[in-house]
């Protein structure tokens, strides 16, 4: 039977419910025993406007912000001034939701100045795949270069959707990447497809790492594979300390999930119904526990609704009192931040909408932590769109 806990939305503050078959209950999270600081505010500065799109965002050791937009723009910002940075992207297929997209800055950025984006790739007017990039950014922040197609042949649709693309780097270096099922029915539950799945690969080369639940393979992109039968990552983050992968997901009409990612399992998308539906049928359930009973159910889903929830973070720092170790997830259609609290094994067990957040900015599209433990978010208007810094308010 699918357990998991659904919520109900519309409340700027919820209980988790727990459901089981056709009979729930509702439970309440005891209060943490902490001496740590209960952060009940929070405060919200813009950092910056006039971007279209803000897709993600990337800090740089001398404390400058790299922001990409989805038209194929890249944005520097100094101590809050703004700077186009000059690069090719003119072989970027900008249409629907694809284009210049999720970005991750290389480890090594001090000595080799290089950064990884993921973006929809065109050849002439027509569309061909979705590729990671890897760019080396000039000594003076005016210009990138590319140095390299990291990994190409992520499936793309013409009209951009279902794109993916969110980059995240693990602490054991593994670059880590959510990619869309570009609205095609047979490819979240083929692991010989880069759609509809978390890849695992090397951040210098894009290859599969060794350890790769299906590296046994002999097909080279099921050998990346992390986790399959997904319909839209939008958000990957770790956990800090733990190693734990959460994702933040995209239901058809319902249930948006957040997931922890378990190596090699199927997260239960299959609009194909086994192969035997050649249109992309929305009507089958996001985990079809009874298709696939091994399907990992999610933490948490959006039940009834959706909110297109996108971004993925955690809240690091002792700033944040007892809110330090939570998991942030931005929202598209909703409009909102919403705030995970979890156990040790990841399980939800209270999420709270902060109101600062609700309907004010407009749809939220990136959430990333900076260095210092601040939330940096995007807006995604697709005009005088923004970045907002978040802290805990006083």
């Amino acid at each position: 039977m699918r357990t998991t806990a659904v919520v109900a939305i519309a409340s700027l503050s919820l209980l988790v419910t727990a459901c089981s078959g056709a009979a729930s209950e509702t439970v309440r999270s005891a209060p943490p025993v902490t001496s740590k600081p209960a952060v009940t505010k929070f405060k919200v500065e813009q950092v910056t406007a006039g971007l279209e799109h803000g897709w993600d965002v990337g800090f740089l050791p001398d404390g400058k912000i790299l922001v990409t937009q989805r038209p194929g723009k890249l944005t520097l910002l100094d101590n809050g001034v703004k700077h186009d940075v000059t690069a090719d992207f003119s072989d970027v297929h900008v249409r629907g939701e694809g284009g210049l997209m999720g970005m991750v800055i290389s480890k090594d950025f001090a000595t080799s100045r290089e950064f990884i984006t993921c973006q929809t790739h065109k050849e002439g007017d027509n569309a061909v795949d979705i590729r990671l990039v890897t760019w080396r950014l000039s000594e003076d922040g005016a210009s990138a270069t590319k140095v390299k197609d990291l990994l190409t042949g992520l499936p793309v649709n013409p009209s951009g959707r279902h794109s993916g693309c969110r980059p995240t780097l693990a602490a054991d270096d593994a670059l880590l990447v959510g990619t869309g099922d570009t609205a095609r029915p047979a490819f979240p539950q083929d692991r010989t497809s880069l759609g509809g799945k978390v890849l695992r690969v090397d951040a210098k080369t894009g290859n599969p790492l060794p350890d790769n639940p299906f590296i046994s393979s002999a097909n080279p992109n099921e050998q990346r594979v992390f986790t399959y039968g997904h319909r839209n990552v939008q958000g990957v983050t770790v956990r800090p300390g733990s190693g734990q992968v959460f994702t933040a997901e995209h239901g058809p009409a319902i249930d948006d999930e957040v997931n922890l990612e378990r190596a090699g399992a199927n997260y239960g998308w299959d609009p194909s119904k086994g192969g035997t539906e050649t249109s992309y049928d929305e009507g089958v359930p996001m985990t079809d526990t009874r298709r696939f009973p091994d399907a990992v159910s999610p933490l948490w889903t959006t039940g009834e609704i959706t909110e297109a929830i996108c971004g993925a973070e955690f809240l690091t720092g002792s700033q944040w009192g007892t809110l330090e170790g939570s998991l942030a997830v931005t929202a598209l259609k909703g409009q909102k931040l919403l705030l995970f609290r979890l156990d040790d094994t990841g399980k939800v067990t209270e999420v709270t909408l902060p109101p600062e957040f609700d309907d004010k900015f407009g749809r939220l599209r990136a959430v990333r932590s900076a260095p210092d433990g601040s939330l940096y978010i995007t807006t995604s208007e697709g005009k005088d769109d923004k970045l907002l810094r978040v802290t805990p308010g006083v």
